[in-house]
């Protein structure tokens, strides 16, 4: 299993207290008033009055106090892309690594599509070594179905794994040929390993720019289809349940996904999805204006589809919440709309953007701890944060009230291609422990 462990700015040995915070951990059952004491790395004491007057006042004590914070099990991302090796200009894995502890990750599961492709044992084991050098949040390379993600050749998922690989995927490029996809499938399964699925026909996408619909005709852009997004799932689905293996859907967009997920679900398939933090708060209308930094892939679709996707989330149809977070520079950005390159950054905003959906009262705030933990953490095999007494520490604490301007010169990552540029939103992570170390703190002037 691939893991990325180093000192941080703070000693492990440090004691962290934390004093009178809400703990929210839905696999534990916990929703409660309670102090959270670590040492060492560890979660030693959880509970009401667990940080006694002694523990306070140790000289290796800092004392937080949680009045008006969560304290909830660090975040596991399914689906990021750190663009280190090969475009480094973009992203690099210290400044995307930087960007998920502020966003409340200790694990970031990232896509193959680097350059050249993580295709070979060669490149997972060199990205896990440079991540293992800047410390911070465990890193977990997702290897490629398909040397170079051409569709033809599948890789050595044996070697793949075995450098540490949670997962295969050829991220953007969808397995569109049937014979290749059930032979990946198939190998797949002798290791164990899911495999992540960019559900797209690319014969009904080819020059399209934006979804399918009134808007698009109205922009004179060419649209995207719901059905090229459900013909592969359907397809895949099938040779999911006929050979047993494990599939996982990326990137859900589509309502008829939705429901062709839910009706294998209830047959017994082995599958998993995840929707990202865009595809539940934007629709197509949010390209008026042909802004590039609405450009994604799959497109923002409709709210019909909206709705369906946060409906599906809130019942465990969709399991899981991934980032996609596709940094690009301003080279790629600041161009025609048919030029600009798919994508928008996502790690450092998951916390304000869907906390907006549990004050709707669109999603329930277990569901969505759950969603960020337990269940990504299954899905590629990871030991998942947890506030149990005795775990190593991947905690973050939030405060779900701070109101503040997402600004370009407050966020780490490198790329700021976000549409939430300017927005006014409420919710900040505070602090995150990564393997039981403090790998972001706002608290001490970094946030």
């Amino acid at each position: 299993m691939s893991s990325t462990r180093s000192p941080s700015p703070r000693a492990a040995s440090r004691l962290l207290v934390v004093t009178d915070v809400r703990a929210i951990d839905p696999a534990i059952g916990l929703d409660a008033l309670i102090d959270l004491v670590i040492e060492d790395g560890l979660l030693t004491r959880a509970g009401v009055g667990a940080a006694t007057a002694e523990i306070r006042a140790s000289e290796r004590a800092q004392v937080v106090s949680g009045s008006g914070l969560w304290a909830l099990p660090a975040f596991v991302d399914l689906h990021a892309h750190l663009r280190e090796p090969g475009q480094e200009y973009k992203e690099d894995i210290a400044s995307g690594l930087a960007a998920a502890a502020a966003g409340g990750f200790a694990h970031v599961c990232v896509m193959p599509n680097t350059r050249p492709v993580n295709d070979t044992r060669s490149i997972t084991v060199a990205m896990l070594a440079r991540a293992r050098e800047v410390g911070g949040p465990a890193l977990h390379p997702i290897g490629a179905i398909t040397m170079g993600q051409k569709g033809a050749e599948l890789t050595e998922m044996g070697d793949l794994k075995d450098a540490g690989a949670v997962a295969v995927s050829d991220d953007g490029r969808c397995v569109t040929n049937s014979a290749v996809m059930r032979r990946a499938l198939e190998y797949a399964s002798n290791f164990d390993l899911p495999v992540i699925q960019h559900a797209e026909d690319h014969a009904l996408t080819e020059g399209a720019q934006m979804h399918e619909g009134a808007l698009s005709t109205r922009l004179g852009l060419r649209g995207w289809p719901r059905v090229a997004e459900d013909v592969i799932v359907a397809r895949d689905l099938l040779l999911a349940e006929a050979i047993g293996a494990r599939y996982h859907v990326a990137h859900v967009s589509s309502l008829g996904s939705v429901r062709l997920l839910r009706e294998a679900k209830a047959r017994g398939v082995k599958v998993s999805a995840e929707v990202t933090p865009h595809h539940l708060t934007l629709t197509d209308a949010s390209v008026l204006g042909y802004d590039t930094a609405c450009k994604v892939n799959p497109p923002l679709r409709e709210q019909a589809d909206v709705d369906a996707l946060r409906a599906a989330l809130a019942d465990g149809t969709i399991d899981a919440i991934a980032t996609d977070h596709a940094p690009h520079s301003s080279l790629e950005k600041d161009c025609e709309f048919a030029e600009a390159s798919p994508g928008m950054i996502g790690l450092e905003l998951v916390v304000p953007l869907l906390l907006g959906l549990v004050r709707e009262g669109a999603l329930p705030l277990a569901r969505l701890v759950d969603a960020l933990t337990r269940a990504p953490a299954r899905i590629v095999g990871l030991a998942a944060p947890t506030l149990r007494e005795g775990a190593t520490a991947e905690i973050c604490l939030v405060d779900p009230a701070r109101t503040y301007t997402i600004e370009a010169a407050r966020l780490r990552s490198k790329s700021k291609n976000t549409p939430f540029l300017g927005r006014t939103v409420t919710g900040a992570v505070r602090m995150t422990l990564a393997g039981g170390r403090v790998v972001f703190d706002a608290f001490g002037g970094e946030g």
